[in-house]
């Protein structure tokens, strides 16, 4: 037992140790908790990444569809059983806060709808919540992840308006990365409009059927539906899993709406929270002014929407499953292009589902009995720089696993990405091994190619970890 644990300590100062070269992400959640299972649902996948966030605030809210209470009580309960398993998890990565840390930063917003709760008057534990931490001294940004209404911060927003200088104010709005799950309240586009600066993630509108986060639970075919399904649900996170896993409510509209809104966070070698346009689990959105799209299923009670007046982060779509996605010989036979809003999700479903279903592993097993990711390792900077017809390696045979498993490469362009959306040829047309060598594109002006390795372990479930590759050809 003595090696062993001696290796364990090893293996988790090695982690501790990576950590500190990716400053953590600070995130506070709003969410009306209560008005359906998803928002609990989505607060236990948070909390297994509670020790890769700085999680500075778990604030209860309103919504169109919970329009005159909060329910801070079941953040509690959640976090009640978090601090159970908090011990078990701490085994398998370092970081884990205590359960009464994250206690002490569940508040809740006003019991009202939308902009009823902004203004003179209507300051509560939430929006005075937020003001302290945008107010904080730390220069890292702040991001709000929404799952319901967001007037709690638009109150906040108006108490900085009213009572700080513009000088004072302008620090805080840049401070701020708003992703909302849509428009549940009238106050997401007031923000939008009166504090044009603020960066804003969002399909606008209460049109979900438009919105790119419904792609973290379509089960269309091709989506692999199977990983969003009753039967895998319970399975792997709500039966066997200790008092956080039993939490995990069963699935009544879809399951976990709300999880884009942080997924795209995560440090897995895929996310870039500052770059939404690059892509990653959260989906992908580009800064642009998008037009009204008409809702089929806008609630009676929503009020009219108006036209976006500035850019904002908003859909994008990706196609998926073409032969130009992944490294291969250019074809016309083979998979179809699928291009989506939803996919910039789903795409990495398997590999996001997986690693949920490991963490919770780590809520209940010991470290050898349960599969931990990857590390993938470049042999070259992850910025070059290459001529137009010139062949360049991408290399990645230094990878490793914690676990010792057997590991396996994927790289793939990802067009979407970069600034080049053309096929890529190579003088391997493979994509399953750690080395790949493509022929660098004719182009008439500099272009941005962005390839993504997959290192993939061979563990139960396999786990994935990436690097991001950005070539710059230059005529």
């Amino acid at each position: 037992m003595k090696p062993f644990f001696l290796i364990l300590l090893t293996l988790l100062a090695g982690v501790a140790m990576a950590q500190l070269d990716i400053p953590k992400t600070r995130l506070i959640v709003l969410t009306d908790i209560e008005n359906e299972p998803d928002d609990s649902q989505s607060l236990v996948r948070l909390l297994t990444y509670a020790n890769q966030l700085d999680i500075e605030g778990l604030v209860a809210t309103t919504s169109i569809h919970l329009q005159k209470r909060v329910a801070p009580e079941t953040i509690h309960k959640i976090v009640d059983a978090y601090g159970k398993v908090q011990p078990n998890l701490l085994k398998h990565e370092p970081g884990y806060p205590t359960a009464q840390a994250l206690k002490t930063v569940i508040k809740k917003g006003l019991p009202v709808y939308g902009m009823g709760g902004v203004g003179e008057g209507h300051d509560s534990e939430g929006s005075e919540w937020i003001v302290r931490m945008l107010e904080k001294p730390d220069e890292r940004p702040l991001w709000i992840s929404v799952w319901g209404g967001v007037n709690t911060l638009a109150q906040a927003l108006w108490k900085i308006q009213k009572t700080r200088t513009p000088g004072q104010a302008e620090p805080l709005y840049r401070k701020l990365r708003v992703y909302t799950i849509s428009d549940q309240d009238d106050s997401g586009p007031w923000i939008r409009k009166t504090f044009p600066g603020v960066f804003y993630v969002v399909s606008p509108g209460y049109g979900y059927e438009h919105a790119t986060w419904r792609g973290i639970n379509t089960n269309e075919p091709g989506t692999q539906p199977e990983y969003v399904s009753d039967a895998w649900l319970a399975e792997n996170i709500q039966q066997g899993h200790g008092p956080l896993g039993a939490l995990y409510p069963d699935v009544a509209f879809g399951m976990e709406g709300d999880t884009p809104s942080f997924l795209g966070l995560i440090p897995n070698g895929l996310n870039v929270p500052e770059r939404p346009d690059w892509g990653g689990w959260g989906g992908r959105y580009v800064l642009q002014t998008p037009a009204l799209v008409a809702s089929r299923n806008k609630p009676g009670s929503a009020p009219a929407e108006d036209p976006e007046t500035r850019p904002i982060w908003t859909n994008s779509a990706d196609s998926v499953l073409t032969p130009r996605t992944f490294m291969a010989a250019p074809s016309t036979s083979g998979p179809k292009p699928r291009k989506s809003i939803q996919a910039t999700i789903w795409r990495w479903r398997t590999e996001f589902q997986h690693d949920f279903a490991a963490r919770m592993d780590w809520c209940v097993k010991p470290y050898k009995e349960a599969n931990h990711p990857p590390v993938p390792r470049l042999s070259h900077p992850d910025k070059l720089t290459v001529k137009a017809g010139e062949t360049f390696y991408l290399r990645a045979s230094e990878s490793t696993d914690p676990d010792g498993d057997a590991l396996s490469f994927r790289w793939m362009q990802y067009p979407e990405a970069g600034t080049y959306q053309g096929v890529i040829l190579y003088e391997n047309f493979v994509s399953n091994i750690y080395e790949a060598r493509p022929i660098a594109p004719k182009v008439d002006k500099p272009e941005t190619v962005h390839f993504i390795l997959k290192v993939t372990d061979k563990g139960t479930p396999t786990l994935t970890r990436y690097k991001r590759v950005i070539v710059q050809v230059v005529p």
